[in-house]
């Protein structure tokens, strides 16, 4: 299913991969991984099912954090000029998967700071990027051993402005300061039971941010992201902010 929001078209491919296109440019988000560009995804009902997808049609590939990092997944959305945005600390040499280094990815990389700038222009159109910070709290619930699974500068989030119509992905983040009085046309938040933000914080997150349209993603992926999608939209929607789902059994 593709959602249409102001111009844009936006789909949630399972996991924390969202296809946005306007204007004809391309954007796909921390793409890849657990079978859902590769067809092996046979999870929950309500998530998007897997399809072995080769588009290598993006304009603007962005990557959060090491857990997203996923060569095959970017090889297989980025067209051949792409430009490939990875966060600066996304380190292959710590993941504990057989992965690719960044210099061999397709396209164009640029390392991305946390609070960084960034702007693409191009014949089929362009988009403005900035990052914030995504991390775990130290004395909130996404903690292991004492410590946050995503330490602060272990990774950023995404706001995308394609002519004014501003997409927020929080990246694997609790809600923060950062996240304060931001401007948000489509906000795109996790609402899995662990490692970032709940169903309760992203809704306390979307009311406070009003943003045009909530739509939820990085959810039952595996038992431990498992959410309540439908209870999430009534919340939301409870506050007077529209909200859809992207679900297809």
């Amino acid at each position: 299913m593709t959602i249409r929001h102001d111009g844009l078209s936006a789909t949630w491919q399972g996991y924390a991969t969202l296809r946005i296109e306007s204007d004809d440019f391309v954007a796909y988000l921390d793409p890849g991984r657990y079978g859902v560009l590769t067809g092996e995804w046979n999870g929950e009902t309500a998530h998007p099912p897997g399809t072995d997808y080769d588009a290598r049609d993006g304009d603007l590939v962005c990557v959060t954090h090491d857990h997203h990092y996923d060569p095959d997944g970017i090889a297989r959305v980025a067209s051949e000029g792409a430009t490939i945005l990875v966060y600066e600390e996304v380190d292959p040499s710590r993941i504990d998967r057989d992965v690719a280094a960044i210099e061999d990815l397709p396209g164009e990389v640029v390392r991305i700071g946390e609070t960084d700038e960034h702007a693409i222009d191009s014949a089929a159109g362009g988009v403005e990027i900035e990052t914030l910070p995504a991390y775990n709290h130290p004395d909130g619930p996404n903690t292991s051993g004492g410590e946050p699974i995503h330490p602060e500068g272990f990774g950023c989030g995404y706001l995308l402005d394609f002519g004014g119509t501003r997409v927020f992905w929080p990246g694997d983040s609790d809600v923060l300061d950062a996240h304060d009085g931001l401007d948000v046309s489509l906000f795109t938040p996790s609402i899995s039971s662990s490692f970032t933000m709940d169903r309760h914080s992203a809704a306390d997150l979307a009311e406070s941010l009003d943003p045009d349209l909530v739509l939820p993603i990085h959810y039952n992926t595996f038992e431990a992201l498992e959410a309540d999608s439908a209870a999430f939209a009534a919340d939301v929607a409870g506050r007077g902010v529209p909200v859809v789902l992207d679900e297809r059994a």
